[in-house]
């Protein structure tokens, strides 16, 4: 149960930060990251049975090693998740995610799986043939849309748009791929807030995935997502309600930023 709930706040934050527009395979001007950078989040959970206690920690890093896929060049993505405290006590976390995306049209070419929680094991990697329109993992050929994302380089396509691509109440989609499968997700643009972390205070856009209901969530829009509203669009904070308690994942660390953050309000 655990399991399902962080991978599916997880991956509504990527999603929700991912917000595509139907579009062709077009070149993307990316102002938002770069080399090196690299961002660390602390996962809290909190119920009436355990009070609010750390679930784990995520890191997503960013490397340009002048790697070339399909004769073009690459950033070579990487996001690690693992269990802390009593939940490494009693179901251990060790996961490792990576993306090889175009450092042109933003979109990936190869994604790299190695799951490691409690019993289960899981390694996959998915080639993207975009010339084609399909995926091929080790079980399976599928086609896919032009667009379709994996759930870590969907965070960094979405955080290249300018703030002209929302407007507020708006609803967007997009397609990734997963498991196997093609999924779509229905995204809606709350506005802006100002919010705290530990961080400090910042100016925010609000977003909120759709989720399917039933095991993890009881409403179909229970996560909202927070990103900077500036050139960066870091994705500071999200909050899910679950059927038992709430879960938080929080932006606590980052290093080698491609801009200062202009959200943040000073003291």
């Amino acid at each position: 149960m655990m399991k399902r709930i962080v991978l599916m706040v997880v991956l509504g934050i990527m999603l929700s930060t991912a917000m595509l527009h139907a579009q062709k395979l077009l070149n993307h001007h990316n102002e938002a990251f770069g080399d090196k950078e690299s961002l660390t989040f602390r996962v809290y959970y909190n119920s009436l049975l355990t009070g609010n206690v750390t679930a784990g920690e995520a890191t997503i890093e960013v490397k340009d090693k002048g790697q070339r896929m399909f004769d073009r060049p690459v950033w070579h993505i990487i996001g690690e998740g693992k269990s802390k405290g009593a939940f490494n006590w009693f179901y251990k976390v060790r996961d490792r995610f990576e993306s090889y995306v175009d450092k042109e049209t933003l979109l990936p070419y190869l994604f790299v799986r190695r799951t490691r929680e409690g019993n289960y094991h899981k390694d996959d990697e998915v080639y993207f043939y975009r010339d084609q329109g399909v995926a091929v993992s080790r079980k399976k050929r599928k086609p896919v849309p032009e667009n379709v994302q994996d759930f870590v380089s969907a965070l960094f396509y979405m955080r290249t748009l300018s703030l002209s691509d929302f407007s507020a109440d708006s609803s967007y989609y997009i397609d990734f791929f997963l498991d196997d499968s093609v999924y779509v997700s229905k995204i809606k643009y709350r506005g802006t807030e100002t919010i705290e972390t530990s961080l400090g205070v910042f100016r925010c856009l609000k977003i909120s995935p759709m989720m399917a209901t039933g095991e993890v969530f009881a409403d179909a829009y229970p996560l909202h997502v927070w990103v900077t509203d500036d050139k960066n669009h870091l994705p500071l904070l999200a909050e899910a309600k679950v059927i038992v308690g709430s879960i938080k994942m929080e932006l606590v660390e980052y290093q080698n930023l491609r801009n200062p953050i202009s959200a943040r309000k000073n003291d």
